[in-house]
């Protein structure tokens, strides 16, 4: 598995480390430009986040009909375009044209797809994890790397740099990374329909829980800089911008360790509605803790425990939206996903600035709790994706029109062949029947 998933992960490192290289410079570097304004400037900094919003789901279709390669590569080129407009601009208008580029080569949920193609349902908590690992790696490398080259050669040397390893992550997509396995199944034209993504009520549960994840998590990454470095006159802590390594360093540990428990009983003990509880409440504690701390030491304990249950989602996110929806629909419903999840962003961000320019932390983490016991009871009623399970049958030994045939038995999710590998794949309700019954039945 490792040899498959790693070249993937290494695509959206690269990636991500393009888009996170930026950040931590490039406000300032936004308002030196002709034509900027702080509104602009803001702008520059998230709007990257709108195109990805609009791009997610059409990426995840043109996928599952054209082929995922084919769409990545589509995807890195305009990332790349992007990335040289906007190392070249001389202008903020021009620096937007880059950034809105750079957002639309959205191939999130194609990457998440194709692992979805190429690992077992029973691993792909775990491969969830590794590309989560590799991204949360890329962006630690980013914080550091970003001041030193920006700070002595240049802002626009980070977009050339972004521009480079993209071309690097074209080299890996043709060279390591595996061809995703022929899949042939059943399904008419009008079930392949993009709006059949939204039929299914455990899809549309995920789909709200990304936009829950994301607007919270940025709400976080609003108030923790902007608390940490005020003046303790205006109710922040006081440090300097250099030192808020020792706040995110010690979260980032502590979340990224998370991550490997809540795979194993979110995937291997079939806990991931528990998983996903677990981490609101921990999210709610976090937050409780930075709104109405009076010492930075109870805001990083803050600060940490909300690193620590948003980490637990992350290597279960992908992976359970990936089970709910049908083989001809991963892309598409991956898409909608991460288009709930980037409308989260840019939703999360207006929404803490609101509230802290017209209130206070206290008030951001009351509405915080509000929106985490809501978010609490709609993953409690959802159903467990873990209740779905897989039968891989060998076609040298099962006729496939049987195998196809099953479709018709309530019990039965769906079913499709893997010609690459020879076998054919019957998804089952474990409420209902168990894997002996669904052999059973082909006999």
């Amino acid at each position: 598995m490792i040899k498959q998933i790693m070249p993937l992960s290494l695509i959206v490192a690269l990636r991500f480390f393009g888009l996170f290289i930026v950040l931590p410079v490039l406000s300032i570097y936004a308002l030196d430009m002709k034509g900027a304004t702080p509104f602009l400037a803001g702008l520059v900094v998230g709007g990257y986040a709108l195109t990805q919003a609009a791009f997610q789901v059409p990426f995840g279709m043109m996928s599952d009909k054209f082929g995922r390669k084919q769409v990545l590569l589509f995807g890195l080129l305009i990332f790349i375009a992007g990335s040289v407009i906007a190392a070249i601009s001389d202008d903020i208008y021009m620096l937007l044209i880059g950034r809105f580029l750079q957002g639309a080569g959205a191939i999130g949920s194609v990457v998440s797809a194709m692992i979805a193609d190429l690992v077992k349902e029973e691993e792909r908590a775990h491969a969830m994890a590794i590309m989560g690992g590799t991204i949360a790696m890329s962006f630690a490398a980013a914080m550091i790397i970003a001041p030193i080259v920006g700070g002595h050669w240049g802002i626009d040397k980070l977009f050339w740099l972004t521009a480079i390893l993209s071309v690097m992550a074209i080299g890996v997509l043709f060279t390591a990374v595996p061809k995703p396995p022929h899949i042939v199944h059943t399904y008419s034209e009008e079930e392949s329909k993009f709006f059949e993504v939204f039929k299914d009520r455990a899809l549309t549960r995920m789909y709200i829980t990304f936009l829950f994840h994301s607007s919270i998590m940025t709400m976080a990454f609003f108030i923790i800089p902007v608390v940490m470095t005020h003046p303790i006159t205006e109710g922040g802590f006081g440090w300097e911008k250099a030192e808020l390594w020792k706040v995110y360093f010690p979260a980032m540990i502590f979340g990224f360790i998370a991550m490997a428990p809540a795979a194993i009983f979110g995937e291997k003990y079939g806990k991931g509605k528990e998983i996903f509880m677990i981490s609101v409440a921990v999210i709610f504690l976090g937050f409780i803790a930075m709104g109405f701390a009076t010492t930075p030491w109870v805001f990083i304990l803050g600060v940490v425990l909300f690193f620590i249950g948003f980490n637990m989602f992350e290597p279960l996110l992908q992976s359970f939206v990936a089970k709910f929806a049908k083989v001809h629909q991963k892309g598409a419903a991956l898409g909608v996903a991460n288009t709930f999840a980037y409308t989260g962003i840019f939703i999360g961000g207006l929404l803490a600035g609101w509230i802290m320019q017209h209130y206070d932390r206290a008030t951001l983490a009351i509405v915080v709790a509000v929106i985490s016991v809501l978010w609490f009871i709609w993953v409690a009623t959802m159903p467990s994706p873990n209740n779905r399970g897989n039968v891989y049958l060998p076609l040298d030994i099962f006729d496939r029109d049987k195998v196809h045939a099953l479709t018709e038995h309530d019990a039965i999710v769906e079913s499709y062949v893997n010609e690459t590998e020879n076998i054919a794949v019957v998804k089952y309700d474990k409420d209902l029947i168990d894997e002996d019954e669904v052999r059973g039945m082909l006999s």
